[in-house]
């Protein structure tokens, strides 16, 4: 077999997506390989694949119980024999697995890093026949990666102790550029084939918020409302808060568990699990909980506080939408977030590095925070600003984020921003922005008189602006480094490169919106894959959902690897008929088949005579330009009345074609309008749920 073959007989895909490809036909080529892949790229594909092609064993190196135990149970589903050692695991039940993988039983083991060290497991790795060790979240073999383990380093020691030097990739979904060359030199990896495939998750729709205090609670209460039948995260910063958030949510009625350090272990891992196998849609938690967590069918992120740096939220938001399917990130942000994280910082604790190290730790740590809080208050492209921090370029606002959907009003501040430096100069950089603020703003209060910032040129310069409006103008200023934040305790401001301020085309410009009318008015996204099935259409998918939830607790394993939620969704709109079409499903292997296979196909044979003539989807297979030439003349049609009101005459004739039987997508081009529109205003008039 080839890898296309392996691909399509064990995991049901027809093609490999980006990046994947290129991993697989290095490692086959016995060459190392490191892979920045963002969460829900397919990274276990790339070493799943290769290693059922190896002759020997494959070691998956992987820092959580929980991750392992997905995988194994995933490829175990696939027809794949894996195994997993751990500290859940008996010493015996170790035993017996180590005997079992030394007969050939199984092609990959999923390990531990501590277990390496072992005298048990080292016995097993001297004799057995290791083709490849898979390191995963290979990010925290790095000090300067955000979840540093000590452990990590002890990867390298155990390869060299193998008689023979296996195959070394290593797989991470957060890399800065220093990240991913700690990875390579202490993982040693030998002329690897690098491959990043870039950071952007384009399903997932990112968003900010700024709101504090109970206005949270409301948030969220009102959010879940209005998604009842999806599955979320909301995560918090502080045990507190999670307890607090979790009983509010408890006392609505809402079907919601809880995740912490602070809860004991039997409890933690029944919530756990009542999250994964779809027992409670919701759970909040802390930072604690996720990483490794592969439940595909996540359609929400919500973070009740800012994260300490922009790869906790990369990796902590990137837990929607694996499926693909388009999902919500929302982040509610308020000062007070800030110095949370400052004081959680200082709390830190630096196992195994000396004094030194431990300082610049703190300064990175520092350095990430702040640049963590300069997202929460840019006024620019969210996915810009993402993709940015990871070193990608990204030439335009992608349109697909809170903030590009933001209505703000521009407001050029140049003037005052010359105030600010002023000001700055005035108080040679002793005192942090609070000061500064009240000392521009003309502030009556005790502590500026006693520094004598009263009789300051600068005192009160800026009094006709709001205090929101001097602090988003320092804010740019610091975005724009013309001010610089030192980090520390006492943070205070100083004057940087203010060289470019003097040209006459210098302009500092500040956006804004309206915060009398509570939060920005966005837009929502863009659509989900479900948008192609009809009001019937989505009757089956929810009927298959309830299939696919009772064959999950007669195996006492996640939905979500029975088949996920876009694999129910290609069978909606394909309606297989026997095992041929449905082998066509994406995600439908022959093994999944032979288990589970006939009674999907019962499921939908049912509802299609139990309601013939329904149209159930939209999506017209196989459409292409070139078979469709008009195809893309009604694209430009379509946009001919987007956003127009609709006539008495157009609902009359919308309604006659929607009763004859015309698909809505069809309907759409005829009218000049998308989709979405004709569905909502079908819904509107009553004939669609």
């Amino acid at each position: 077999m080839n890898p296309s073959d392996i691909l399509k007989t064990y995991f049901g895909y027809d093609s490999f997506r980006s990046g994947q490809e290129d991993i697989i036909k290095s490692i086959l080529e016995g060459r190392d390989a490191l892979a920045v892949m963002p969460t829900g790229a397919g990274k276990s594909i790339c070493y799943q694949v290769p290693a059922l092609l190896l002759p020997g064993i494959t070691l998956v190196i992987s820092p959580l119980i929980s991750l392992m135990q997905d995988q194994v149970k995933s490829l175990n589903e696939a027809g794949i024999h894996a195994a997993f050692i751990n500290s859940s695991l008996t010493e015996t039940q170790i035993s017996k697995a180590l005997q079992m993988a030394g007969r050939g039983t199984y092609k990959i083991i999923y390990v531990a890093p501590e277990r390496l060290e072992s005298a048990g497991f080292l016995d097993f790795a001297q004799d057995a026949s290791i083709s490849m060790i898979t390191v995963d979240e290979a990010h925290c073999i790095s000090q300067w990666g955000q979840d540093f383990r000590p452990s990590y380093l002890k990867i390298v020691d155990f390869i060299g102790r193998l008689p023979q030097r296996p195959i070394v990739s290593a797989f991470t979904a957060t890399a800065t550029e220093e990240v991913k060359t700690d990875i390579e030199c202490i993982l040693k990896l030998k002329e690897p084939n690098i491959v990043v495939t870039g950071f952007d998750r384009e399903n997932l729709y990112y968003r900010v918020e700024h709101i504090s205090g109970k206005h949270k609670d409301a948030f969220v209460t009102d959010y879940i409302e209005k998604h009842r039948n999806e599955s979320g995260i909301i995560y918090c910063a502080t045990r507190k808060n999670v307890d607090t958030l979790y009983e509010n949510l408890f006392r609505q009625g809402v079907v919601v568990t809880r995740y912490h350090a602070g809860i004991d272990n039997e409890t933690r891992k029944k919530n756990q699990d009542d999250f994964i196998y779809d027992r409670t849609p919701i759970i909040v938690a802390t930072n604690a909980f996720g990483m490794g967590i592969d439940k595909s069918n996540v359609r929400f992120v919500i973070h009740y506080n800012m994260p300490q740096s922009m790869e906790n939220y990369y990796q902590e938001a990137g837990r929607a939408g694996r499926d693909g399917e388009n999902s919500q990130c929302i982040l509610l942000f308020s000062p007070q977030d800030v110095m949370i994280n400052k004081f959680l910082l200082e709390k830190k604790e630096f196992e195994g590095s000396d004094a030194e190290d431990m300082e610049l730790i703190r300064q990175r740590d520092a350095q990430r925070l702040r640049l963590m809080e300069g997202y929460c208050k840019s006024t620019s492209c969210l996915r810009q600003y993402i993709l940015t921090y990871f070193g990608e370029k990204m030439n335009t606002p992608c349109d697909n984020c809170g903030n590009c959907h933001r209505e703000y009003k521009t407001m050029d501040m140049t003037a005052d921003a010359k105030w600010v430096i002023n000001c700055l100069a005035e108080t040679r950089g002793r005192y942090g922005q609070s000061i500064v603020t009240g000392t521009l703003l003309g502030a009556n209060r005790a502590r500026l008189r006693e520094i004598g910032a009263t009789a300051y040129k600068s005192y009160g310069a800026l009094s006709h602006r709001s205090e929101r409006e001097v602090r988003l103008l320092i804010d740019q200023m610091i975005l724009e480094e013309y001010v610089i934040q030192t980090d520390g305790e006492y943070s205070v401001l100083r004057m940087g490169n203010i060289a470019r301020l003097k040209n006459e085309d210098a302009r500092v410009v500040i956006r804004t919106f309206d915060e009398k009318d509570g939060r920005a008015k966005v837009k929502g996204g863009k659509k989900r894959s479900t948008d192609v099935l009809t009001s019937a259409g989505y009757r089956l998918f929810e009927k298959l959902r309830s299939l696919r939830l009772v064959i999950a607790r007669e195996e006492g394993m996640p939905p979500y690897i029975i088949f996920n939620d876009k694999t129910l969704i290609d069978m909606c709109a394909r309606i297989p008929k026997d095992k041929q079409e449905m082998l066509m499903v994406s995600g439908v292997a022959e093994n999944k088949f032979q288990k589970y296979g006939q009674r999907f196909l019962d499921e939908i044979g049912e509802f299609v005579a139990d309601n013939p003539g329904a149209v159930i989807s939209t999506k017209i297979e196989d459409e292409t330009e070139t078979e469709i030439p008009e195809k893309k003349q009604g694209k430009e049609k379509e946009k001919a009345n987007q956003g127009r009101a609709w006539s008495e005459e157009e609902d009359e004739r919308l309604s006659e074609e929607y009763l004859s039987g015309v698909k809505i997508a069809e309907i759409a081009r005829e009218h000049g309008r998308t989709s979405g529109a004709v569905r909502a205003r079908l819904k509107k008039n009553g004939f669609i749920l």
